[in-house]
């Protein structure tokens, strides 16, 4: 598609969750870190919490690949599973392997899971469970969880686990039957969108990611136009520059300008038809009718 045209190896604004396009914002950096202190301290629930699209996902892989040789790390993506499905896939995960007619009931799994967290123990392994998504979980399913966190050395625990989740989670989690869960959540982290200075690094980190050599992209009234749209949450902006990029480049452009915005955002259903409010709002509308009058008035020489 444009590729070649922007001289690019790959698509710089997928939105597939990719570690190597990991922006280091202020909320990100600040997030990772906590996470990795957390891990390291080895004492109970670590929750993070985000609304769609301000990179929870890409947060959590970016730990995954951040955390060392000692720590044996069970990802599940999905965990809208009943207990005994999801000890099942943390089983799956930590390496224990089931007859294909074998049916074990809840009892037996968590047995099965005490003994193979103690091997890893033994093995100098630190056993931490990423879950995402977690705000799709049963309540059953989260106090099983809870009771698999019970297990520990006198040093330590034996699984620590990290919980990814849209905000409903904390109304999840204020529920009077997990109260005990909520009390455990030793860290806990908010991400929010970027900051207001932050878009600008954020869409030029991922061009260079994905082999541009120039400069600046997008224009200031793009930027500004994207940024307000989309509210500076980092799906949206990778949605609205792709398409962006791809009018500049039907346009043969090697720029993107306000015009090549206003039609990425008319072509997603998110952000369509959302007014432009505010005193800003209407000095845009009204640079954007002189300019429109500006060009007719050259086609008309």
């Amino acid at each position: 598609m444009y590729l070649a045209h922007f001289g690019l190896r790959e698509f710089p604004f997928s939105i597939t969750p990719d570690t190597s396009y990991f922006f280091a914002s202020g909320g990100s950096q600040e997030a990772l870190n906590t996470l990795l202190i957390a891990a390291r301290t080895g004492e109970g629930f670590i929750k993070i919490t985000g609304e769609v699209g301000t990179g929870k996902t890409l947060l959590c892989r970016k730990l995954i690949t951040s955390l060392g040789p000692d720590f044996h790390v069970a990802y599940i993506p999905n965990p809208y599973l009943e207990p005994l499905s999801l000890f099942m896939e943390l089983g799956s995960e930590l390496g224990l392997e089931f007859a294909p007619d074998a049916h074990p009931n809840q009892h037996q799994l968590q047995r099965a899971l005490t003994h193979r967290l103690m091997d890893l123990t033994r093995d100098g392994k630190r056993v931490v469970l990423c879950l995402d998504e977690a705000q799709a979980m049963p309540i059953e399913t989260l106090e099983a969880l809870r009771l698999l966190t019970n297990l520990e050395t006198e040093k330590r625990k034996l699984l620590q686990v990290i919980i990814f989740g849209q905000p409903e989670l904390e109304t999840k989690l204020n529920h009077p039957s997990i109260r005990q869960l909520k009390q455990r959540i030793t860290f806990d982290y908010h991400l929010g969108p970027l900051s207001r200075s932050e878009p600008d690094y954020y869409l030029h980190h991922r061009l260079r990611v994905a082999g541009w050599g120039g400069g600046r992209m997008f224009s200031p009234l793009a930027l500004w136009l994207m940024q307000r749209r989309t509210h500076r949450t980092p799906r949206l902006l990778n949605i609205v520059a792709h398409k962006a990029m791809l009018s500049a480049y039907g346009k043969g452009k090697k720029t993107v300008g306000a015009f090549d915005v206003l039609s990425a955002l008319g072509d997603t259903a998110s952000l369509r038809g959302q007014p432009l409010a505010g005193r800003q709002g209407v000095l845009l509308l009204i640079l954007l009718g002189s300019c429109l009058a500006a060009a007719a008035w050259v086609y008309r020489l």
